[in-house]
């Protein structure tokens, strides 16, 4: 009979992951609980106050009582007053803490550690603590004597292995082992192996952000490890450093294991072993039987013997063999070596789980072409010992492990693969090179990167065979003369190293065309050397300290096609003896002037400089693409106009007065860039011309040549926003118009409607943006490509301002199916005392600007409580809320923006103070009278110096496109765990007192501000008076400007100083209630919400709602702790309200209010996902493009301004027969516990009910899709007692009881009716006159 794995036979060697579960018997666990990051529910702080988990936590964990075993002492051990250093005093268990027997004698568990054993429990899909499990108080006093105190959370193998059933005796006793948690208390002075006699281990094991496992050196000492690792990520204070260090949540970011955990599915992909029935051959001659059968590496071994001690090993290669399923036996495989001489073996397995196991692994066996192992991110130590059967091995990847030297199966061993042509052991911190290595003579590929190597021996000149050499990320200074001996090198890379000039030894390798060093510490570019170096084609010097060019003579270079000299400080470059260069890269230096060859150029990339003149001769006849973008040009340069085969030039962000013809009407050019400049006009085109994209957008222009669409029949995309234009050039120039266009901006101009009959020509337009112009009407007859959708005119949610700040969100999806950015907004925060706004952009993950969103808040209240230092409790929000993101956080990532208005209590000058804080690329802007202040610093690489320069230090690799690892052009963020110690969430904050002048705060992503500079963002919404209408703004303009991204924008007005309280014991008091006339006055009520007739500018109360929009509709919320008032509270006492600047007094203690705050995130207020499975209209399924998309505001209803102001009178009732009455809606308040009656038209009513209309008066999705408004977001509900929604921030309505309707009997109904009818005729108002009535603003604007 089959029998399951027999896990013994030697399969392993000690310590490395290997095939430890597999070896020993007590490897195997049955029924194993697998822990996660104990995420929420943390320990009781050193304070003795329980921390609130917000977020992610675990806050319905159940919680045992915790146990701890007194360690017992040996005789002769004194009990001292004060333990030492690395000493714990044994004290009395707390009433929840029954002491424990003494079972362990005093040699297994040293005096100088105490031991808490914890039980972990499963809540849900959360692993958490238990909530009882907390410090003593005899332990938290011990730990605030002295802060190199602290514990170390010791966690058993979290093993995933199945559990498999075998005849030894010993396998069913070790299954049950338990995965208790121990709570260590010790010293930063403690060393391993003190801890691991303690526990009676052999060692530790430590694991960073949930991904490798690293077995800890004896000597090593694991509290140490854990204060340096929050000191690295941002925390100063010692004190809190041990504080955090208590916490159970760290275990996502760091976590020691007594010992080494296995996962089954990565043990399954390194080795498969068991004891089955074998049977050699595809005829029935054999008998079969019982053998050891290893799938390890491309072979699968099988025993000659029962007995796996004795006997020859039978050895059958699998790469481009087969392996087929035995119909005839259940669960049986035939594994077929390949070849002509081709070998079968039949294996039987005994359930099902195995021979699936075994099919899937060798199923990728058998499919490879090259024999390649890969082992890469298994935290080897050593090579698995039954690897060395397979001598056909050619290729072994074992890359992110903990390679060893001196072991079994350790680096000292590779040279028995006798066919090793590749090896990758990147990323294994070897410090020392492993000198064995060279005498692997078939080595043609070899790759060491990262692993801290400072020298290389001399040995490496062995390596004739080597092609390839990759040294990247070390500490190298020289390279040894032997290397010169390796001709038939290839490529050698020695990016971000700390050479400081070229390698002489590169003249002796003739086969290499590169010279890769990226990232290095050169501060000459020395072109006599490269002259040398004949065979040298590509020089790659991007990320070093150049900043002066030495040239040896005056001759000619012939070899060098490639230059890429980026981000370096260079202010003068002449490369003009390079007569043979094609492309050069020179971006992000302090270039002056340029001079080079034009003979063979065919790309030229200088961006980002100071450059006034560009210098190149002969004219480049080749030259394709040519970028000086963002430089000081004030002419494009000749040369550049009689390129003949030029096809795309960007030279936007300069100071360019004209445009020269020669451009304007090339042959070949595709693309023109001439944004942001000071061009006023443009020369007429003559003749036909390729160019399919226009970019014009901030210039001077006030028309567009006659014959731009007549003679550009390829222009596909034209953005001309951001100018003075007064009309459009015809696009027909007979019967029929041959336009291609398809993309056409032109916000922020002064085009009227006679420009509308020029669009008809248009035939293929699908996207348009005219917002900010001086339409009256859009017909969308005009257009048939176009669908135009009225919507009502958003404005404020109140006429009375009752804080001193009020915000407005929005968020636009673009071109994306996705939304990645939320923003959190709490305009009454702690108490009312002050106001947090925050945004948070994920790039393309939407989990964590969720998880931040939720939680940022609960975090920012708690570390208020405990510091009044600005920096220390912003930088500790931004730490905690990284370490709260758990899980999560470990390989993603987002920037977080938060903005905390609060009394300003340092300087009494200044009623409020405002504390901004970020990391990633959101940023913050105040307008302090009328000019932007930044407020925020961008962590990127490349505006940032310095920060890139401390990721260079910390050896991490940046690509060509600027990006840590190839992962994100962000420094610093929250998440991302896993990119430590490059990536850290210490945020930058800046902190400033608030004063009559700031005007209003803008928060944007990135998307914002790279098409949006801070003055026009400024300039753009400090006149218009709605909040959500300047943020609606702001995306409209970014996408007007070519944004395609997510972009998000929220706008807080502030209205800082005595004279705007809004306290009623200031003389302020709330109007009467709806439906009656109030008795009381508003002293100095402002205007209601419109937009401006001076600004000449329609957009700040109709942007568009696109078909990527996102827009929440917020403004200052009600607190669900206070009812509506309404008609039936005309009566009800109701408390004094208070401004933020005269709150309410308090017992002393914060008070959290969630109904305060408005979230905004892709589920727009509405519950939904942003990915459902509703169809968007007019995107194309990948969300790849937009098939129509209009921006159109119309200036109609402008005069809304000077209307008429509001009675305050009864209301009429609204009836059928009236069919040009008026109906009065009541509108939701911000803060004020009242309504206020407005006008709302019937034909408007009746329009909301019609289908085709629908989207006007609903929520949009991020991806665009259309949900209905729920009518109690658009009412308030009165109700004396009403009950709170347990999951929302608003009041319930209450219902009627049976009981309390009135009910009329049959034989009354007909008189009750007319008596009815009578008294309603006898309350009805004369109609209104003529004058009296306002038509509702006639505005056209169109859902994107």
């Amino acid at each position: 009979m089959p029998r399951g794995p027999r896990l013994g036979c030697g399969l392993a060697a000690p310590g490395p992951l290997g095939a430890r579960s597999y070896a020993s018997p007590a490897g195997l666990r049955k029924g194993r609980v697998r822990h996660g990051c104990g995420r929420g529910g943390a320990g009781e702080p050193l304070e003795g106050r329980s921390r609130r988990a917000a977020g992610g936590g675990a806050a319905g964990c159940s919680r045992a009582p915790p146990r701890f075993r007194t360690p017992s002492r040996g005789p002769g051990v004194p009990v001292q007053p004060g333990p030492p250093m690395g000493e714990v005093e044994p004290g009395p268990a707390g009433p929840l803490e029954p002491p424990e027997p003494p079972e362990a004698p005093a040699s297994r568990r040293p005096g100088g550690i105490r031991v808490l054993k914890r039980n972990m429990k499963r809540n849900g899909s959360r692993n958490c603590l238990n909530r009882r499990s907390r410090f003593g108080s005899r332990e938290r006093d011990w730990l605030r004597e002295d802060v190199k105190r602290g514990c170390v959370y010791l966690y058993g193998a979290d093993s995933t292995t199945a559990t498999t059933t075998t005849t030894t005796s010993s396998s069913s006793s070790s299954s049950s082992s338990s995965s208790d948690l121990h709570l260590v208390l010790c010293t930063v002075e403690t060393p391993a192996s003190e801890i691991c006699a303690g526990e009676g281990r052999e060692s530790l094991y430590l694991q960073l952000h949930g991904d490798l496992v690293r077995r800890l050196e004896p000597t090593e000492r694991p509290l140490q490890i854990v204060y340096d690792y929050l000191s690295r990520l941002g925390f100063d204070d010692l004190v809190r450093i041990q504080e955090e260090a208590t916490n159970p949540d760290l275990g996502c970011m760091i976590r020691f294991y007594g010992e080494k955990p296995c996962h089954m599915d990565h043990l399954d992909r390194i080795l498969l072993s068991g004891i089955y029935n074998v049977r050699k051959g595809k005829t029935q001659l054999h008998k079969w039987a019982e053998r050891l059968v290893v799938l390890c590496g491309t072979c699968l071994i099988v025993s000659s013997v029962k007995d796996c001690q004795t006997g020859k090993m039978h050895i059958l290669p699998l790469v481009g063999g087969k392996i087929e399923e035995v119909k005839r036996r259940q669960y049986s495989l035939a594994f077929s070596s390949a070849g002509a001489q081709a070998q079968t073996y039949h294996v039987s397995f005994e359930t099902l789980a195995e021979y699936q196991r075994w099919q899937r692994q060798a199923s990728k066996v058998v499919s490879q072409r090259i024999s390649t192992v890969d082992l890469s991110c298994y935290s080897l130590e050593e090579v698995p010992e039954h690897l060395f059967y397979s001598q056909d091995i050619t290729y072994l990847n074992l890359r992110h492990n903990f390679m060893q030297l001196e072991r079994p199966g350790g680096l000292d061993t590779l040279y028995k693969f006798s066919q090793l042509k590749g090896l990758n052991l990147s990323h294994n911190k070897l410090g020392l090179f492993p000198i064995l290595l060279c005498d692997i003579s078939t080595l043609t590929e070899l790759n060491l990167s990262c692993n801290g190597f400072r020298d290389l021996p001399s040995q490496i000149g062995n390596l004739l065979n080597l092609q390839t050499l990759c040294l990247d990320g070390n500490f190298l200074t020289t390279l040894p003369e032997e290397l010169g001996n390796l001709q038939q090198l290839s490529s050698l890379g020695i990016s971000f190293n700390n050479f400081s000039q070229i390698p002489e030894v590169y003249e002796k390798l003739t086969m290499l065309d590169k010279v890769v060093m990226a990232g290095n510490c050169l501060e000459v570019l020395n072109l006599g050397v490269l002259n040398r170096m004949n065979h040298i084609k590509h020089v790659d010097l991007r990320m070093n300290h150049l900043k002066t060019m030495v040239i040896e003579n005056l001759e000619g270079n012939k070899h060098i096609t490639h230059v890429d000299l980026r981000d370096n400080r260079l202010t003068d470059l002449d490369l003009s003896s390079l007569c043979s260069l094609e492309q050069l890269h020179c971006e992000r230096n302090q270039l002056r002037e340029l001079t080079l060859s034009g003979f063979s150029l065919r790309t030229l990339y200088a961006s980002s400089n100071r450059l006034t003149a560009v210098n190149v001769y002969p004219v480049p006849s080749l030259l394709t693409s040519l970028d000086l973008s963002r430089n000081l040009l004030e002419c494009v340069p000749d040369w550049a106009c009689e390129a003949k085969k030029i096809e795309v030039l960007d030279v936007s962000y300069n100071l360019l007065t004209e445009v020269p013809i020669r451009i304007l009407s090339s042959l070949s050019l595709r693309k023109l860039m001439l944004g942001h400049n000071h061009v006023q006009n443009l020369p007429t085109l003559v003749e036909h011309i390729p160019l399919e994209v226009l970019d014009l957008q901030h210039n001077a222009l006030t028309r567009l040549p006659d014959t731009l669409f007549s003679k550009a029949l390829n222009l596909r995309y034209l953005n001309a926003s951001a100018n003075s234009l007064e009309s459009l050039p015809s696009a027909c120039t007979g019967e029929e118009s041959l336009s291609m266009l398809q993309l056409l901006y032109l916000t922020n101009n002064l085009l009227t409607d006679q420009c509308i009959p020029v669009l008809v020509g248009h035939a293929h337009l699908r996207i348009l943006h005219l917002a900010n112009n001086q339409l009256q009407t859009f017909p969308a007859s005009h257009i048939t490509t176009l669908k135009i959708d009225q919507k009502p005119l958003p404005t404020t949610d109140s006429t009375v301002t009752s804080t001193f700040w009020s915000h407005g969100l929005a968020e636009m999806a673009g071109q994306r199916n996705k939304l990645c950015v939320s923003a959190l907004a709490m305009d009454n925060f702690a108490e009312g005392v002050g106001a947090v706004y925050g945004m948070f952009d994920g790039d393309r993950n939407e989990e964590l600007p969720r998880l931040l969103q939720c939680t940022m808040a609960d975090v920012l209240l708690e570390e208020v409580q405990q510091s009044t230092n600005d920096t220390v409790f912003m930088a500790n929000t931004f730490l905690v809320s990284h370490r709260k993101l758990g899980m999560a956080g470990q390989k993603l990532g987002s920037s977080a923006l938060l903005c905390y208005i609060r009394p300003d209590t340092a300087d009494p000058a200044s009623s409020f103070s405002l504390t901004v804080a970020n990391v990633g690329t959101c940023r913050a802007v105040l307008c302090r009278g009328g000019k932007p202040v930044p407020l925020s610093k961008v962590f990127s690489l490349e505006q940032d110096p310095e920060e890139a320069q401390r990721v260079k230090d910390q050896k991490a690799i940046i690509t060509e496109d600027n990006k840590v690892n190839g992962v994100t052009c962000c420094t610093r963020m929250l998440g991302c765990t896993y990119l430590y110690p490059w990536i850290l969430p210490k945020p930058h904050i800046s902190s400033t007192p608030l004063t009559i002048q700031d005007e209003l705060l803008i928060l944007g992503n990135k998307a914002l501000w790279e098409h949006l500079s801070y003055t026009e963002a400024v300039n753009a919404v400090r006149h218009v008076q709605d909040p959500l209408a300047a943020a609606k703004k702001l995306c409209t303009l970014a996408q007007s400007y070519g944004c395609q991204d997510n972009v998000g924008a929220m706008v807080v007005y502030l209205n800082i100083g005595e004279e705007g309280c809004t306290c009623e014991m200031n003389g302020l008091t709330l109007p009467g209630p709806v439906g009656f006339a109030s008795t009381t006055t508003i002293k100095d009520a402002p205007k209601p919400a419109t937009p401006s007739s001076s600004s000449g500018i329609a957009s700040e109360f109709s942007s568009e709602m696109s078909t990527s929009e996102v827009s929440s509709e917020v403004g200052s919320t009600a607190s669900d702790e206070h009812n509506a008032g309404g008609l039936d509270t005309a009566l009800l006492p109701r408390p004094e309200r208070r401004c933020s600047l005269h709150p309410t007094p308090t017992s002393g203690l914060f008070q959290r209010q969630p109904s305060c705050a408005t979230f905004s995130s892709n589920q727009s207020d509405n519950g939904l996902d942003s990915d459902d499975d509703q169809p968007v209209e007019g995107v194309i399924t990948n969300g790849s493009k937009v098939e129509v998309e209009v921006d159109i505001h119309c200036c109609r209803g402008r005069d809304l301004e000077n209307s008429p102001p509001l009675r305050e009178s009864s209301p009429t009732p609204c009836s059928e027969e009236h069919a040009r009455g008026s109906c009065f809606g009541i509108r939701r308040q911000n803060s004020v516990n009242s309504g206020i009656v407005l006008p709302m038209s019937k034909d408007r009513m009746e329009l909301q009910k019609s289908p085709s209309t629908s989207c006007l008066y609903g929520k949009k999705l991020s991806n665009g899709s259309i949900v209905p408004l729920e009518d109690s977001l658009n009412l308030i509900e009165v109700a004396t007692e009403v009950p709170k929604r347990k999951t929302g921030y608003f009041a319930a309505p209450t219902q009627m009881e049976p009981e309390d309707q009135f009910v009329v009997p049959r034989d009354l109904e007909e008189e009750v009716k007319e008596q009815m009818k009578q008294h309603q005729d006898s309350r009805l108002e004369p109609e209104p006159h003529e004058e009296d009535r306002t038509e509702p603003p006639e505005e056209f604007d169109t859902a994107l």
